[in-house]
């Protein structure tokens, strides 16, 4: 069955690369476009050129540090993953910056939303499927060469001695590597893009639309190509690594999570043997293959329907619940051939098994069915077409003040039913399949993660096609058809951010179980007593961290923002005739100033998650780093899911005034004024902060589990009590 693994992998690069080459040979549009695109794409591709060549030095110093501390294998595996995760965002980047320019011909030759959403959608699925392909491709060549190859999948003890004299099982270490590589990736990624992206975006919105009164993406403001360029590089690029993170984060959970079940079992002697265990390594690996060919259908239902609606949201809705649907069925099958040959009672016995075969299947479409209800949480919350957000556009008529205060209670108010949804997941695939039942859970949230990627990805793009358009002063039809799309990202992009999070939650809570594995002996009970004094100090500081963490990331945004206001209003006040059309903007300056505050900013709040865990542990042990998972955890889904809605509201809130739908109060009103300076007070928060803190708790789950091994042998507590 590992075989369906590298086919699924293959058929999603195929297709991707199928419609990379449709899209590109699509025609560019007028001279004016072409001109406009070629400079965001140049924009686009110096800053990941140049954020590449960080990264990637600091993976080769971490794969090195691996190789010392722990295995070869990891580090190699290391390198596997960084690989996989940076092609993904690179090919979606750089699609993106093909497809905005055509989406926008399109909807200029056409006026018609549905086949403008086709394009959008057909760039945006590139993303989609290179995030599916690549992971699957990534782990299949790390089970084929270390776990097949070297002998690494039968090893169940720490029967590997590294260099330093410590052991460790070769393959949960391995694959521990490799998820290591895609958060390191998707760190850089989120933190750079998203630091970028707002940087630019706000400094466009505070002095062109609140100062000079002029247009979104008016050619006349010098930030707009760097905001473009943003879209590329946050939305697309930093959205494509953070969700192969978690999807990878998710699969490699459950896998590590067995082998310590088995060790488990064996210590305990209740009879778990080597067949039950592959089975359980393999079950998640088949079930997301399964789930990407079924993403692989319902993008193909959208771009091969012959006859679309004129509601986008409708047909991307389509796409995505047609995916979900078709794994949850194959995923049954999957269950059944892998399960049906044991009995009931032992698979009870040993895993926890309440349903006998059915089981692994029922966790899995619990996460299917909690990451959906969390999609549609968010599109309640942030979508113009229900009440919170209507109530929050109506808000701005009050001023900005209100606007705000309106904005942080529809963000808190949101926490609570996404919360109720994970803790019910979290409690019902317990009760079906035990704690592996909370790792399928996670993964099967994320096994259609091909097709949420497709669909968020076309709001980036559909956002670039809409300045394009109007820098290029294309025919103002054109520019309602790709407003009109972009509304509908914003919720889309809400979705994604909801499932990214809640997926994020329950693969940290199935790697902290491993993490307790660990370094506890098999015959004990896992506890981790809250009350006892480490733990709980490490509670209280990891529930900090999010909020330290979340604090640079608005201030990065906020210096680099503060850079680009200053340069568009010396712009206006030194460039004669710029205003009046007649000069023309100095882009470049603009552009620099982002990818200047992005790289310069991004490095401390990147490290943080690596740095903080390994470093508490060799200082205080792994009971206080094992509280500083649980704080951070709890307080990081909270804070993210009140970012992405209230920052989502906020600009559907601006959206929904811009499109006239409150009497007399348009564009250039004070009401519209008001409402800009909330979608800005919410840009960092929806773009920065919310999708950075899944990267932040998974990375930070993922780096303490490859180091417990290490500081709960060697820490500075422990030495200290054996000297005294």
């Amino acid at each position: 069955m590992i075989y369906i693994v590298v086919i699924a992998a293959v058929l999603s690069l195929s297709f991707a690369a199928f419609n990379y080459l449709t899209v590109k040979n699509m025609p560019e549009g007028t001279e004016k476009m072409q001109e406009i695109a070629e400079a965001i794409r140049i924009g686009a591709n110096a800053f990941i050129n140049y954020e590449y060549r960080i990264l990637y030095l600091v993976v080769g110093i971490v794969a090195v540090l691996l190789a010392v501390i722990t295995t070869w294998h990891a580090a190699v595996a290391l390198l596997i993953g960084s690989a996989m995760s940076g092609c993904a965002g690179f090919v979606g980047m750089k699609i993106a910056t093909y497809s905005n320019v055509r989406v926008a011909n399109r909807a200029r030759e056409t006026e018609n939303i549905g086949e403008t959403v086709k394009v959008a959608f057909r760039g945006g699925s590139v993303m989609g499927l290179c995030v599916g392909g690549f992971a699957l491709l990534g782990i299949f060549i790390v089970y084929m060469v270390f776990g097949i190859g070297m002998g690494q999948i039968s090893i169940t003890s720490a029967s590997y001695t590294n260099m330093l004299g410590l052991s460790f099982c070769p393959f949960t270490m391995t694959l521990s590597g490799y998820a290591l590589g895609c958060s390191m990736v998707a760190m850089f990624n989120r933190v750079g893009g998203g630091i970028y992206t707002k940087a630019a975006d706000m400094g466009a919105d505070l002095v062109g639309k609140t100062e000079a009164h002029i247009p979104e993406d008016d050619p006349r403001n010098p930030a707009t190509i760097a905001d473009n360029v943003g879209d590329n590089v946050g939305d697309v690029a930093g959205l494509g690594s953070d969700l192969l993170e978690s999807y990878v984060g998710s699969i490699s959970s459950g896998i590590i999570l067995a082998y310590h079940m088995f060790s488990k079992s064996v210590a305990e002697g209740t009879g778990m043997d080597s067949v039950l265990l592959n089975k359980l390594i393999l079950f998640p690996l088949v079930f997301v293959s399964v789930g990407l060919i079924a993403s692989c259908l319902g993008i193909a239902s959208l771009l091969f329907k012959k006859k679309m609606s004129d509601d986008p949201h409708k047909d991307l809705d389509g796409s995505t619940y047609l995916a979900s649907g078709v794994t949850i069925i194959l995923g049954l099958l999957i269950s059944y051939f892998m399960f049906v040959e044991f009995e009931s009672a032992s698979l009870k016995t040993i895993l926890g098994f309440s349903c006998g075969w059915l089981s692994a299947w029922i966790a899995a479409a619990i996460g299917v069915i909690a990451g959906v209800v969390i999609g549609i949480l968010a599109e309640f919350y942030t979508s113009a077409d229900f009440k919170p957000t209507r109530i929050l556009a109506q808000a701005s008529l009050e001023g900005a003040a209100l606007t705000i205060t309106q904005g942080l209670a529809l963000g808190m108010k949101s926490c609570m039913a996404p919360c109720l949804v994970l803790g019910a997941g979290i409690i019902l695939s317990y009760q079906a399949a035990g704690m592996y039942g909370v790792a399928m859970a996670a993964m099967g949230m994320l096994s259609f993660v091909t097709a949420t990627v497709s669909v968020d990805t076309y709001g980036p793009i559909s956002d670039n096609a809409g300045g394009i358009a109007e820098m290029s002063l294309l025919n103002p039809n054109v520019r309602r058809i790709t407003d009109t799309l972009d509304s509908v990202g914003n919720t889309t992009a809400a979705i994604g951010k909801g499932f990214a999070i809640g997926s994020g939650a329950l693969a940290a809570l199935a790697l902290m179980i491993s993490y307790q594995y660990s370094y506890n002996d098999f015959n004990s009970e896992l506890i981790l007593n809250l009350m006892e004094p480490m733990t709980l100090a490490g509670a209280i500081i990891g529930g900090a961290l999010p909020f330290l963490f979340s604090g640079m990331l608005i201030d990065a945004v906020a210096k680099a923002a503060r850079k680009m206001v200053s340069e568009v209003r010396r712009q206006f006040r030194e460039i004669p005739g710029i205003l009046e059309g007649k000069a023309k903007p100095d882009y470049k300056t603009c552009i620099e100033i982002s990818s200047k505050g992005a790289i310069g900013e991004m490095k401390v709040p990147s490290m943080l998650a690596i740095v903080v865990p390994v470093a508490c542990g060799f200082v205080f042990g792994p009971e206080f780093v094992g509280g500083i998972l649980i704080g951070s955890t709890i307080c990081s889904i909270m804070i993210a899911i009140f970012a992405g809605n209230a920052g989502g509201a906020w600009d559907n809130g601006k959206k929904y005034i811009e499109s006239g739908h409150i009497a007399g109060f348009g564009k250039g009103s004070p009401a519209h004024d008001a409402a800009v300076i909330g979608d800005t007070v919410g840009d960092p928060l929806k773009d920065t902060v919310g999708p950075c803190l899944d990267i932040f708790i998974k990375i930070m789950s993922t780096v303490s589990l490859v180091a417990v091994a290490v500081f709960a042998e060697h820490n500075l507590v422990d030495l200290i009590s054996r000297l005294f």
